[in-house]
């Protein structure tokens, strides 16, 4: 006996087609879908595509979007991606349809959002979408033609409708209980130094590049009395315009003989370190 091919109602404007023709902007084709779960694989993302202007992402989940409850459909977003290179109090508005391969008839069943003006996309809501797109027992019975020898077939298409892309916005990110990140720079021939400041090697933490930046003689109202140290942020133009990093650090000069290390610990009014 083949599934209940009904399809779930969905929140908000949503139409149903049959479409002959591909998704002119985004098809991915998953080849052994049922990998993704015995490997735990909660969800797929497409690689970068454009449309409007913009780049998106197609993101399946393949046993639905646990997050939100879904379990028995798959669900089936549309995501906003490189959302960090536009400005500050950017918006986009767009239409989109989701498609799936019925690959006995060689058509496509489409998800339309029709909400008026499109969908809203902003900083704090990057993807939209449809948690329940289709039932899983109907998509896993191969008389339907969704799933075919292990193999299926989504898409999509984007309209922008409308965009604002100027305007002031801001976003303050935390971290949750934080990884202490140690790094070593171990500097040969330190009299040898003849450039006003030395840095040493990036090194990773908490998802950012840094750098200790080395002042042998000192640098500002300590030139020439003191060594200053700085923790510098790498590749700083990469991040989005007006970004600002706050970090607690401890820059540390080693004893190497009685291992009476000095260190200077930073405080957020002071961005200077020195090592008296």
């Amino acid at each position: 006996m083949a599934a209940d091919l009904s399809f779930p109602e969905q929140d908000g404007a949503v139409s149903r087609s049959i479409s002959d023709a591909p998704p002119a902007h985004c098809i991915i084709k998953i080849q052994l879908f049922s990998q993704l779960a015995k490997n735990n694989i909660e969800s797929y993302s497409s690689s970068d595509f454009e449309a409007g202007s913009y780049k998106w992402k197609l993101v399946v989940h393949p046993n639905g979007y646990k997050n939100k409850g879904i379990t028995d459909h798959i669900s089936l977003y549309l995501v906003l991606a490189e959302s960090n290179s536009l400005n500050p109090g950017w918006e986009i508005r767009a239409s989109f349809r989701l498609f799936l391969l019925d690959q006995n008839k060689d058509n496509y069943i489409t998800l339309q959002d029709t909400t008026e003006n499109g969908r809203r996309f902003h900083g704090m809501k990057l993807e939209w979408g449809f948690n329940k797109f289709i039932p899983l027992a109907a998509f896993m019975d191969p008389s339907n033609g969704y799933l075919v020898n292990d193999n299926c077939v989504f898409g999509a298409e984007v309209y922008v409708c409308r965009e604002k892309l100027s305007g002031k916005g801001e976003c303050l990110s935390m971290i949750k209980d934080p990884i202490t990140y140690k790094s070593t720079w171990r500097i040969d021939n330190f009299s040898d130094i003849t450039q006003e400041s030395a840095y040493s090697k990036p090194f990773s933490s908490a998802d950012k590049k840094w750098k200790i930046q080395l002042y042998p003689k000192g640098t500002g109202s300590v030139n020439e009395s003191h060594v200053s140290l700085y923790l510098t942020l790498d590749e700083a133009e990469k991040l989005p315009p007006t970004a600002k990093v706050y970090a607690e650090f401890t820059l540390r000069i080693l004893d190497q003989l009685n291992r009476d290390h000095d260190s200077g610990i930073h405080n957020p009014n002071y961005t200077n370190v020195y090592i008296y």
